[in-house]
């Protein structure tokens, strides 16, 4: 059979051009590198070359390829672009995980651009990096300072992705400055550009992640859902893309699994960790780790979370809040306190480790200490506070007013917390209000009203399956049988289709419900009926008379 013959490099370059058309950097990438084995790009094709690769994560050929990038531009002398090779090639530099070798390159290009003498919209693209070192050395007014001569220079030379930078580096330095509505306004901004295609792509995955990471920062967890489905969304439609994935999954796994979508959270921190283990290997790895204890730490794999928490620290991630909470779990309060006053010492107005200090000190039964952290939380939580931050210091006060003996003051505080968990839609934390508002009901002798908040509260951590939530309601992790293991409805008709053989997949199709949520109800079956197989789950079924 005769074979086709070798594309010629015009050939080459006419499907670079129409693959970058389509936002497909593999192929992209692939046909340039082929026309330039053939004979060298000129600059036009190594920049797009340099583009495709950073896009592909592959940060080795974009750095090699700027660099011969700005040698060409500066030839011909082609001050501007020369600055601006070099400017992005210190970028891929800096992404790499190279310092020294991304200011050498940020000095090459000013060094050409001053020899110049000519005003340009490069200059606003090398004030950048030095508005990021004072964002690291956390000079928010030196940063701010430096952003606003950024926007000065884009608008001057109507360049729309130096102004989106612009925005970008002004709503980071205000958060910073702790002027966190002003900041947001900035990144909305930003965003507001991303969304009608005014920035490039390389432009658009740095605002995408950066506003994602902000939202987190501040406890906007509704903003950081909303963008964060935007940027799954803008991934999604460049299948190839690799650049911006890895830790912005941190961040969708963190919500999935406040929305109650453990198994999902799961699957996203296993992408995660895939992917910034490289290589290269990305620090953040640390984050997904740590998502990952998290999870096994409230489904009460503890040894697993152990683990977890130790290799995320490992990659420079603080352990704190959670292995802290991990240590109270265990029945080890005293190095649980120690950890977490620790952490506190560090960041001492961090809302997740007062959070934690409250709960550690309240099961010391140490109401003075508590009621001591709980000011400086509901301190950060004031007025125009995000919802996420209002709904953890309202319950926390209810808690602590609850251990004060004012089961009254207690209840008002945690009928506050309750709606604004409903509105985040964090199934597990509002489960964990309506523990605290059912003993505050029967500390007022309304019992009726207190078992159906525990029975409304056991179901949703019976779903979750969060074991050490319902070991606390219950006393013991202990699954009885007579009450069927403690398995929802639907979990029992999922065990039931395991146990005749179907697999998962013929299951969600027999039940019209999606094959990720039988592997939950699975995982959550094996969680309370203590078991680790199927061929347990199907003996337990018989032994049950569930099929």
């Amino acid at each position: 059979m005769a074979t086709e013959p070798p594309m010629t490099r015009t050939e080459l370059l006419a499907r670079a051009t129409a693959a970058i058309e389509r936002n497909a950097w593999g192929e992209a990438m692939a046909s340039l590198m082929a026309a330039d084995r053939e004979e060298p790009l000129d600059l036009d094709g190594l920049e797009r070359l340099g583009h495709a690769a950073h896009l592909l994560g592959r940060d080795d050929i974009a750095t090699a390829v700027g660099m011969r990038a700005f040698q060409a531009a500066v030839a011909t002398n082609e001050v501007e672009r020369a600055a601006r090779c070099g400017f992005w090639t210190g970028m891929a530099f800096a992404f790499r995980g190279e310092p020294a070798q991304a200011g050498a390159w940020f000095g090459k290009s000013r060094e050409v651009l001053e020899t110049s003498g000519r005003e340009s919209a490069e200059a606003g693209y090398l004030l950048i990096p030095m508005g990021l070192g004072q964002l690291d050395a956390h000079d928010g007014p030196g940063a701010i300072a430096t952003f606003e001569q950024v926007a000065a220079i884009a608008v001057r030379f109507a360049d729309p992705d130096l102004a989106t930078l612009g925005r970008l580096g002004r709503g980071q330095a205000l958060i910073e400055m702790g002027e966190r509505d002003r900041g947001i306004a900035f990144f909305d901004e930003a965003m507001a550009s991303v969304t009608a295609d005014e920035a490039s792509p390389a432009v658009a995955g740095i605002v995408y992640c950066a506003t994602v990471e902000a939202c987190h920062r501040v406890f906007d967890l509704r903003r950081a859902h909303e963008w964060t489905a935007a940027l799954t969304a803008w991934c999604e439609s460049q299948p190839e893309l690799v650049a911006y994935r890895g830790q912005c999954l941190v961040y969708r796994a963190e919500v999935l699994r406040l929305h109650g979508d453990w198994a999902g959270a799961a699957d996203e921190v296993t992408r995660a960790t895939t992917m910034l283990l490289g290589p290269p290997p990305d620090p953040a790895v640390g984050e997904a780790l740590y998502q990952e204890a998290e999870l096994h730490r409230l489904r009460g794999e503890l040894p697993e979370a152990d683990r977890a928490y130790t290799e995320a620290s490992r990659w420079g991630r603080p352990p704190e809040p959670g292995l802290a909470l991990l240590r109270l779990a265990q029945g080890r309060p005293d190095p649980a306190r120690a950890m977490i006053a620790r952490a506190l010492e560090e960041s001492p107005d961090d809302p997740r480790l007062l959070e934690a200090g409250i709960a550690i000190a309240l099961d010391r039964h140490d109401t003075s200490e508590a009621r001591t952290l709980l000011e400086r939380l509901l301190q950060n939580a004031g007025s125009g506070a995000p919802a996420l931050l209002a709904a953890m210091a309202a319950r926390a006060e209810g808690d602590v007013l609850l251990a004060e003996g004012d089961p009254r003051a207690a209840l008002r505080a945690l009928r506050r917390a309750s709606p604004l968990w409903q509105q985040l839609d964090a199934p597990y934390e509002g489960a964990r209000v309506r523990v605290a508002i059912s003993a505050a009901c029967r500390a007022l002798g309304d019992d009726e009203t207190a078992e159906l908040e525990i029975a409304a509260a056991r179901q949703v951590f019976a779903d979750l399956g969060a074991a050490p939530a319902l070991a606390e309601l219950d006393g013991s992790i202990v699954p009885d049988p007579g009450a069927r293991g403690g398995l929802s409805a639907r979990e029992i008709e999922v065990l039931a289709q395991l146990a005749r053989g179907r697999t998962n997949r013929e299951i969600a199709a027999e039940l019209g419900i999606s094959e990720r949520t039988v592997d939950r109800h699975v995982s959550n079956t094996y969680t309370k009926l203590g078991v680790s197989s199927r061929a347990a789950a199907t003996a337990w079924a018989y032994e049950n008379e569930l099929t």
